[in-house]
């Protein structure tokens, strides 16, 4: 067993478990949308990411990929964070607006707006149906091709795959293939229609207070204990 600190408390895990895991484990949700339990880690997303370490020392990492150490710190939803995976949805929104799945994670942490020039593509390149195809599937049939903003997902020299069964799994796993509510034909960048309020304890506090991980999105936080008995001193004068 290996025991490390998860947002301040001291946990186990069994020896080769990854961050994402041992989070899962104890109920601390982390949003992901290249990873699938059933299929290897891919870590391209990058919603995943938690900061291990402290002060100066500290880094994100994917939590898909990076297994857990003796001894590492791990802090789940500081504002760094937070910061980061808002910054990986905006950018995801610019890549493929008309995916739900992408449209219900920036309603969820808070994602307004879109500040880069956004493209309507069909893929995001999270990698879900190549390795669907490839693992679950046994067939293999495509694969990433390409690299840099030319990456692209196809069959060996674009004809049509000999080991393609139609079994459609690429299509059922695709966050892409997922339209959003409005349709194809929808006037805004972002949705937002299932908005959550933002926890306002990450400005105070710099962290998350609710522990359990995802108790902070309610966005009840009031910030510091005086500040909430201050508050309640006011409501009940009046």
């Amino acid at each position: 067993m290996i025991t490390f600190k998860l947002n301040g408390l001291e946990v186990q895990v069994e020896d080769g478990s990854t961050i994402l895991e041992a989070c899962k484990f104890y109920g601390i949700e982390i949003p992901t949308l290249c990873y699938n339990e059933g299929l290897s880690s891919y870590g391209g997303c990058r919603l995943c990411l938690v900061q291990i370490g402290e002060g100066e020392n500290a880094k994100l990492v994917s939590s898909c990929t990076y297994p857990v150490e003796q001894g590492l710190k791990v802090r789940t939803n500081t504002k760094r964070v937070i910061n980061a995976r808002k910054m990986m949805i905006e950018l995801l929104l610019s890549v493929c607006p008309s995916s739900k799945t992408i449209q219900d994670l920036a309603s969820k942490f808070n994602v307004r707006k879109v500040r880069f020039p956004v493209r309507h593509e069909d893929c995001i390149l999270c990698g879900l149906c190549i390795r669907m195809c490839k693992e679950q599937m046994q067939s293999g049939a495509i694969g990433f091709v390409e690299r840099g903003y030319k990456k692209k997902i196809m069959t060996p020299f674009n004809i049509k795959s000999d080991v393609c069964r139609l079994c459609g799994g690429c299509m059922y796993i695709c966050p892409a293939c997922q339209l959003r509510c409005q349709g194809p034909d929808a006037q805004t960048d972002v949705c937002n229609a299932c908005l959550s309020l933002e926890p306002t304890c990450i400005n105070v506090y710099d962290d998350y207070q609710c522990w359990m991980g995802t108790t902070g999105d309610c966005g009840t936080c009031e910030g510091r204990p005086d500040q909430i008995k201050k508050k309640k001193r006011g409501s009940d004068s009046r």
